[in-house]
């Protein structure tokens, strides 16, 4: 009777170990996925709108001698209808929050109407990035030829359980180049 206790709790042990490592490993595998969606929903709404932008910047001081600036922010505006713009910036700003990694990606529009301004509004657009950094390069005038962004995400979905000890999902580099259209050439 010993003997099948025995064997009983070392299957049992080896069991509950197994399930523990699915989990962790479940956990792992859907942070990644989900970092990786919202960070292609957001890059991709980036590219559409640095596509359809105007009047970028930072602009380098002079664009003769470095053409190419590297930024945390970029900022360029969007014509909606002939008196409405829309003007955004998105910056890598400081978390407020340790534990949700060292940065956050946030956009802030705010819509020019006839030269007022209408409404400001911030969003944050990514939580845990690692970093962010836009590399903008321009033709000499005001003219952006190519813009690259470069993101690093931790994936940490708060909404999971923690199971055990935390198993840390690997980062997410997303790396994307686009450039303006030139409707009027």
């Amino acid at each position: 009777m010993l003997v099948a206790l025995t064997i009983s709790a070392m299957l049992l042990t080896a069991t509950l170990t197994a399930l523990d490592a699915c989990f962790k490993s479940y956990k792992v595998t859907t942070e990644s996925a989900s970092t990786h969606v919202v960070g292609r929903l957001v890059m991709q709404r980036l590219l559409t709108l640095i596509r359809t932008g105007e009047e970028f910047g930072p602009y380098p001081a002079n664009p003769v001698i470095t053409p190419t600036i590297e930024s945390t922010s970029i900022e360029f505006a969007v014509p909606v209808t002939s008196t409405l713009t829309q003007v955004w910036t998105v910056e890598r700003i400081d978390s407020p929050d340790p534990e949700t990694g060292p940065f956050h990606l946030q956009a802030t529009l705010t819509e020019v109407e006839n030269g007022a301004v209408i409404s400001t509004t911030t969003r944050t657009m990514l939580r845990n990035v690692q970093d962010v950094l836009f590399i903008l390069d321009y033709d000499v005038g005001p003219r952006l030829r190519r813009a690259t962004i470069d993101i690093t995400i931790q994936p940490d979905d708060d909404q999971a359980d923690t199971i055990g000890a935390p198993l840390d999902a690997p980062v997410v580099r997303m790396v994307a180049s686009t450039s303006p259209r030139r409707l009027e050439e």
